[in-house]
């Protein structure tokens, strides 16, 4: 599959790691709708791309993503003043318009679809990441930084909620506490203090990150079923949040029961032949566990 982006630059490698680059450097790969909307594209169209195995998120230049592009004119945020909706409205019409485009928060739809994209996501933080820069990270499975990378939940300053439905991923990552005190106080976290509050996996040199990344990454799919990964993936993010270990328990069962049949017969064979493993599965054809 080919991908043409106006603010976005995709490569992929002979072992299906996609590079997504941010690339507005000159403007520090600050957030516009139209990169929202291309960002959303590409996480919902790699999801069916099986070329594609994992992807890697970095920014061109020296920054990661700067937060919102405030030099928009009318509603920075692409949204529609007129609107007026309600919590109704968004629980029984949320795809539909004028809630579609005019309501809908567009970072969110961007995690949304990078949460629902059955492949590890890993963020490459290259430099400054605040605002969405900082929130479009936490739907990504993993998040390496530059040591000289700063990272930002500055809605308080300019007088807004955290969005991207970072208030459902943040306190899973950090705890409830830390998630407070950094939407309460704004203020720009260090690499080191991100890395101390566990948002991030790891913090490299800044001409060692991309590697890093890209090597972690490898590690993840090369010689791995691509179904059973996106499984996992689907497991791990709903199971620890569900009532009762019971719900787990009828996914699992499911999951067990389709990878067994599947790629699981030939990961055995390869085991006791002492052979590598070919899975065949997919990830675009994920079955349904619930």
């Amino acid at each position: 599959m080919t991908y043409d982006f106006e603010t976005l630059t995709v490569s992929v490698d002979p072992d299906g790691i996609a590079t997504l680059l941010l690339d507005r450097p000159e403007a520090l790969n600050s957030f516009t709708v139209t990169m929202a909307r291309e960002l959303e594209a590409f996480f919902l169209a790699a999801a069916d791309d099986d070329e594609i195995k994992a992807i890697v998120v970095t920014g061109a230049g020296r920054a990661f993503c700067a937060g919102m592009d405030l030099s928009a004119e009318g509603n920075v945020f692409g949204l529609d003043e007129d609107a007026n909706p309600t919590p109704a409205d968004l629980r029984e019409h949320l795809t539909e318009e004028p809630f579609q485009t005019g309501v809908r928060d567009t970072g969110g739809k961007v995690t949304l679809a990078i949460h629902a994209c059955p492949k590890p996501v890993i963020a490459a933080i290259n430099g400054a990441a605040v605002g969405i820069g900082a929130t479009m990270t936490l739907a990504m499975d993993l998040r390496l930084a530059s040591s000289a990378a700063r990272i930002g939940f500055v809605f308080g300053r300019l007088g807004i909620v955290p969005e991207a439905a970072s208030t459902w991923f943040l306190p899973r990552i950090v705890g409830i506490q830390t998630a407070l005190e950094w939407v309460y106080s704004a203020q720009i976290l260090t690499a080191e203090e991100a890395l101390a509050g566990r948002l991030l996996r790891s913090v490299h040199e800044p001409d060692e990150l991309l590697d890093a990344a890209r090597a972690l990454a490898r590690s993840f799919v090369v010689g791995r079923s691509p179904v059973a990964l996106g499984l996992a993936k689907r497991m791990l993010y709903r199971n620890s949040a569900v009532e009762h270990p019971v719900d787990a328990h009828r996914a699992d069962s499911l999951a067990m029961w389709h990878t067994s049949v599947g790629d699981g017969k030939e990961g055995v064979a390869a085991f006791l032949e002492k052979r590598d493993p070919v899975f065949t599965g997919k990830a675009s054809q994920l079955p349904e566990i619930w």
